[in-house]
Order: structure tokens, then sequence, then C-alpha cells
């Protein structure tokens, strides 16, 4: 089969790929459609010594599996755990000690025809959702996950850090809750897509240091995580929601000062994730930038690569 295939971060157009043999309890799933993302970029920088098939964001319909699935269209949890170490039997899967992650870790991912799942992670791609958006439910699951971590109340201020691919769906999902919410980037054009659906945006400027309850960083970078901690009151809450491929520094001494809850998030709730598609209560066509053949791998990742360049979705077919 023809797949995209990192090693030694030099991406290759591979059509010599063997179609993944599913183990028992797994499914063959015939990819559709998949969405690159800011960590399929990390990877290809070095983020993590990864090599395989780039890719995790994905739609597809299986091909071999369980009857109940056969021929159905599904998305799919990343996270492949073990079932038995102390996390999967405390029920936190997304922290397995053995886990397998779709295009990230020992497990190739969705830049290819074809990829295996445990039928555990998939879930049906309601009827009425398109497959580009469906594409979208795991960077919202992603997004969705900093309300199973944090409560957010309509009376607390809320600031999103980072106007980019998850940025939008953060604070989309955010403005569902009722806060008072502003998110803040460097593209006016990106804004613009927020401002749209009546969430108020700025620039950095536009933050008052020490007056919000709760600030989501979604940029990646030190001077984003600098202007989501500055903007925090005391006893505030910081959510990091992108992956740093650098070093960051940390003034340690204003975290425990100012009793700062500093919390990571990444994989999230797929369910909720769905009906908020099907609901069509969040906007994800307008981040849709391009389309590509796989077969133009290497064109859609330099796409990708430029500045200010939403969603890039690659075509199997």
């Amino acid at each position: 089969m023809n797949g995209l295939w990192l090693e030694n971060q030099q991406l290759q157009l591979r059509s010599d790929l063997p179609i993944p043999e599913p183990k028992p309890g797994e499914a063959l799933i015939r990819v559709l459609r998949a969405g690159i993302c800011n960590t399929d970029l990390e990877l290809l920088r070095g983020y993590y010594p990864y090599t395989g098939v780039l890719g995790h964001e994905f739609v597809g319909v299986v091909e071999r599996g369980p009857q109940p699935w056969v021929d159905r269209r599904v998305v799919g949890e990343i996270n492949a755990a073990c079932g038995t170490c102390g996390f999967c039997r405390r029920g936190i899967s997304t922290h397995c000690e053995n886990r397998t992650v779709l295009g990230i870790v020992n497990r190739n991912g969705a830049f290819a025809e074809y990829l295996t799942l445990p039928v555990a992670n998939l879930h049906p791609v309601p009827d009425n959702v398109p497959t580009d958006v469906a594409t979208f439910a795991e960077p919202l699951a992603a997004a969705l996950e900093i309300q199973e971590q944090v409560n957010v109340e309509p009376n607390q201020r809320v600031l999103v850090v980072g106007d980019g691919k998850l940025g939008q769906l953060v604070a989309q999902t955010l403005a569902l809750t009722g806060c008072n919410l502003l998110a803040v980037g460097r593209h006016e054009e990106k804004l613009e897509n927020l401002a749209a659906r009546g969430i108020q945006t700025g620039f950095a400027e536009a933050v008052d240091e020490g007056t919000f309850d709760i600030a989501v960083e979604c940029t990646g970078n030190p001077s984003g995580f600098e202007l989501a901690r500055q903007a925090l009151r005391s006893r505030g809450i910081l959510v990091l929601k992108s992956t740093y491929a650098g070093k960051l520094t940390l003034d340690m001494s204003s975290l425990v000062v100012d009793e700062i809850t500093l919390i990571g998030s990444r994989c999230g709730p797929f369910a909720p994730a769905l009906e908020l598609l099907a609901q069509e209560r969040v906007d994800v066509r307008s981040l849709v930038d391009r389309h590509y053949q796989l077969l133009e791998g290497l064109a859609a990742f330099d796409r990708a690569q430029e500045r200010g360049v939403l969603k890039v979705l690659l075509e199997m077919g």
C-alpha cells in the first residue's frame, strides 16, 4: 500500500508498505481522509524519535473486524492500551504504561491506505456528519478534554492563547460554556473566524495581566506560555494544550507564590465531540485550508508548514 513514512526526520512517500494485519480484538480500516496536525509537524522536526507511518486524525471504513463494525464509517481514539497495567485497571487508558499511539508511538498511523486499531477504540460516525467534518473528531475531543479537567463556569474570565487549528477548536468549545471568553492570536484572518461566531478576540495587548481565572495555552511557544501565565490572577488555572518541542524556562517562584494550578491536557472524549459535530454546534469547515491526494503527501506537508495555514487534509482514494 501507499503511505507517508517518517525515518530519521525524513518523510518519504512509499508504495511498498504491507497492508497491516489486525491482531485479535483489532479492526482493519481503510482510510478515507486524514488531517495533518502540529504534532505531525513536530515529529518531523524531531520532537520524538518515531519511525513509521505518521498521522492520527482520520476517518475510515472498517474492512475487517466484528460484524457490527464492517462497512461502517469510523473514527478512532489513538491510544491502544494493554488493559492490564495500573492505569488501565483504574480506567485511565490514555496513560497506559504499555500503550502504542497511532502514528506517534510504535503503531503505524493514518497517512496510508490502511491502518489497524482495537475495536474498543472505534466510534461510528453519524450519518449526517460529512467525512471532512468527521476528520476533526480527534482534535475536537482534545479540546473538550479541558472541560473534563477543569470546571468552567459562566462567571469566569477565560483566556485562549493561540489562533491556530487547536486554538480555534478550544475557543469554540469553551464558548459553549457561557464563560467570559477572550481568544488572542497573531493572525487577523484567523481571529475573524472566531469573531464571526460571537467570540471576543484580540491581540496580545488586549490581555490585562492578573485578571483571568483560567488561561489555555495553545501555541506551544515560550511567548504564548508567558502571556497566558501573566494573564492569571492568584490561584488561577493554566492549561497547557500544546506540545513543546524545546525546553521551557519557568519562573517557579511566581507559580508558588500565586498558587497557580498547572494542568497538562491532551487526548479527550470522542462521543461528545461527534455529538457536537452532528449538531453543528462548532464550525470546522472554515478551518480546512486545502485537500491533497495521498500521492501528493509531501506537497501537503510543505503546505501545512507554511505560516498561517490551518488544516490540510489528505484524501486516500
